[in-house]
């Protein structure tokens, strides 16, 4: 099974990890803000003090009356803690992503999967801030919260007025990052699968690559075809001798030779004159040079040479 691992878009997935970085910067803050119960329960209270839901009470009520009672999602304290958990996460796997990216180790197939994982935990965080309140039969809230749904304005306290616009911020940059890695899903799943031409070029090169396989499998099996093999020799005692074939090795020394032993055409004289000795196996003897310098000079006549002695005599010395 082919897996593909490039990308016909490649810098399209750097635009889209910067502003998924930005996002992720965003959500960071604003749930690092709201860690701890900075503004939960102020929200939840003001919301009771308009009659928009229950109060936060409510729990003392139901424990003081040993009746079960579970605190709403949008008001948990887990759902505050689920928000920063997955914040922090997300920005641990985006610096992986990036430079994985960058190597060209991050497989569409591998992104695909982690882009499942990412939209999965953000819809869960995005369901449990929009969730109802029907706890108090009194005040039912059957939609999202009303920091949501309503102008921050009509809130009770003023001082809440800042608490619900980032409630509110935080909830749209949730759904805003969602969408991001809902396309990066798409954009990964549309690289798993090769076009018609990917598949051509892909098998163009698997032919090329198995016959260059081929290649070396010939070579490595026949010494003889080996460059400075000049026979086969058997690696183990007792093997099947292979005829001796000698391979001749071209070098540059062997090519200039080649050359000068080419025929001119244009003069009609073979130009390795200058080389008698080259066809011949055995070195001449010294008596058959002389003999040829001797039929080459023809008949000149001898000058007597004078007679050299080694030391040579003192001279006289001069009276």
């Amino acid at each position: 099974m082919y897996v593909p691992k490039k990308y016909r878009n490649h810098n399209l997935v750097y635009i889209l990890l910067a502003v998924e970085l930005g996002f992720i910067i965003v959500i960071l803050t604003f749930t690092g803000i709201a860690a701890h119960d900075r503004y939960r329960t102020k929200l939840w209270q003001d919301g009771y003090d308009n009659g928009f839901n229950s109060s936060p009470d409510t729990a003392v009520y139901a424990a003081a009356n040993y009746r079960s009672y579970d605190t709403p999602k949008v008001w948990s304290s887990f759902t505050t803690n689920w928000n920063l958990v997955i914040s922090i996460l997300s920005v641990f796997i985006l610096i992986t992503k990036v430079p994985l990216h960058v190597l060209g180790l991050l497989y569409p197939i591998a992104l695909a999967i982690v882009q499942v994982g990412l939209i999965a935990v953000y819809c869960v965080s995005a369901a449990w801030q929009a969730g109802s309140d029907t706890s108090d039969p009194e005040h039912r809230q059957s939609g999202p919260p009303w920091y949501i749904t309503k102008n921050c304005n009509v809130a009770h306290d003023s001082g809440n007025v800042t608490y619900c616009q980032q409630a509110k911020a935080l909830f749209a940059f949730t759904i805003l990052i969602i969408v991001l890695y809902t396309v990066e899903l798409g954009i990964a799943i549309q690289n798993c699968f090769i076009t018609k031409e990917e598949r051509a070029e892909r098998d163009e090169e698997r032919e090329e690559k198995e016959t260059m396989k081929a290649y070396e499998d010939m070579i490595l099996k026949s010494p003889t075809m080996i460059p400075m093999t000049p026979s086969a020799i058997p690696m183990t005692p007792g093997g099947t001798q292979f005829p001796r074939s000698p391979m001749p090795v071209m070098t540059p020394r062997s090519l200039a030779f080649n050359r000068l032993d080419s025929y001119n055409t244009s003069t009609s004289t073979p130009t390795s004159t200058d080389l008698p000795l080259r066809d011949h196996y055995t070195a001449p003897t010294p008596q058959a040079v002389a003999v040829n310098q001797e039929v080459e000079a023809g008949p000149t006549i001898q000058q007597p040479q004078p007679q050299i002695y080694f030391p040579p005599p003192p001279k006289k010395a001069k009276k």
